[in-house]
């Protein structure tokens, strides 16, 4: 009788199994030696085995690894002033994921508005293309059937409307509207970024409205796009916003940020968390500050990212029978293949590559942002060498 997995099967998993990992590479249990262009789904941020946060986690270990919430963490005070002193924010609520965040987001904005006397508005406007997350109420605002199938009736109080349709949106808004919420750059859904024209008309609205705006930069947050937070692009601030991956650097964290006003009522009681704000992580979240909001970091991200993108732009214009178009800000790079992006992933696998599959038929490429423009080129060649072998194995096959 065969041998049961003991493994949930909710992973369509690649056969690779990882030992270690120095800077941008991983290296498998043989040995072999694959460049890190996924990150863990841009969560490695400043690659693997950094040694400012191994030594700041090694730190902390000795000293104390969990206390709860039932105690002041010191730690989360550190962290909580410099994420409020470096964005929009004036409070912080820190989780150990991006889903959590987005669960706290959302019971903020809720609650703002059943504080303020209007208890009837709790829907809050998402897009279609969205991923949110994997709870009950973060696949209802993302939407995506594929993720809701099976767990009962969708949760209330999220209306979609098309990604990027100004018009559907105020046309969405109803007297129980609360809130609005989107990604910047849709990851999942295919690096979208949204225009900064609409990020400001959304803004607008919010403001006209008395809406709050939400962002999820879990993905594109943390020095990713080249700015700290991708909405900074935009030149505007949200009221609300989701924060995970990147900032962990690899370990799990995650935070809600929020002005004061948006946050009014979130009093004692009414939101939780066992686990979220440890020492560990605040040791590690602030350790990857450090690095982040050192004089010159983003501008190497800018500088790294502007030789990615002339390399895939170079790529898209030599193949277009396999690289249809590229996308993306920063190091949150697309390639929308013009292929199965299963078979380019494939390839690009076979040359020791790692990506990322998202919607849309695109493959994600989110470095480290400690990527080297020499580590960048090497990636590009690696990019360029299975567009090479896929095209010359269609040509084989339609012969």
């Amino acid at each position: 009788m065969a041998e049961t997995a003991p493994l949930y099967d909710t992973y369509m998993r690649a056969p690779l199994r990882f030992e270690r990992g120095e800077g941008v590479w991983l290296i498998t249990e043989s040995g072999e030696r694959y460049l890190d262009f996924g990150a863990g789904v841009a969560v490695s941020s400043l690659g693997h085995g950094h040694p400012h946060l191994v030594g700041a986690l090694k730190e902390q270990a000795d000293k104390v690894w969990h206390l709860s919430n039932l105690y002041e963490v010191p730690g989360q005070e550190t962290l909580g002033k410099r994420l409020t002193e470096a964005t929009f924010a004036d409070k912080v609520f820190f989780t150990n994921s991006g889903a959590e965040a987005l669960e706290c987001a959302i019971k903020t904005a809720r609650r703002y508005q059943f504080v303020k006397g209007h208890p009837e508005r709790f829907h809050v406007i998402t897009f279609e293309g969205a991923f949110h997350g994997r709870t009950i109420a973060t696949i209802a605002a993302g939407g995506q059937e594929k993720y809701l199938e099976g767990f009962g009736p969708k949760a209330p109080g999220f209306d979609q409307v098309p990604f990027g349709d100004i018009e559907a949106v105020r046309a969405a808004i109803s007297e129980e509207t609360a809130a609005i919420l989107i990604e910047p750059v849709q990851g999942e859904g295919g690096i979208r970024p949204a225009t900064n024209e609409f990020m400001r008309a959304l803004r607008e609205i919010c403001d006209e409205h008395d809406l709050l705006l939400i962002l999820d930069e879990v993905q594109s947050g943390v020095g990713r796009t080249g700015k700290l937070f991708a909405h900074e692009w935009a030149g505007i601030t949200p009221d609300i916003m989701a924060v995970a991956k990147g900032i962990g650097g690899g370990f799990p964290l995650g935070a809600c940020l929020a002005t004061a006003n948006a946050a009014s009522g979130m009093k004692a009681g009414t939101h939780g968390s066992t686990y979220g704000g440890n020492p560990l992580a605040m040791a590690v979240g602030n350790a990857v500050l450090d690095i982040i909001l050192a004089d010159g970091f983003l501008q190497h991200v800018n500088d790294v990212a502007l030789v990615f993108r002339q390399g895939l732009a170079s790529l898209k214009d030599r193949f277009p029978d396999i690289i249809e178009d590229v996308r993306g800000e920063g190091l949150m790079l697309g390639i929308k293949a013009a292929v199965p992006s299963a078979e380019l992933l494939q390839a690009i696998r076979a040359q020791h590559l790692l990506a990322i599959p998202a919607g849309d038929n695109v493959l994600r490429l989110l470095p480290p942002l400690v990527t080297t423009a020499e580590e960048a080129r090497e990636g590009l060649a690696r990019v360029e060498r299975a567009a090479e072998t896929l095209r010359a194995s269609r040509v084989r096959k339609s012969a």
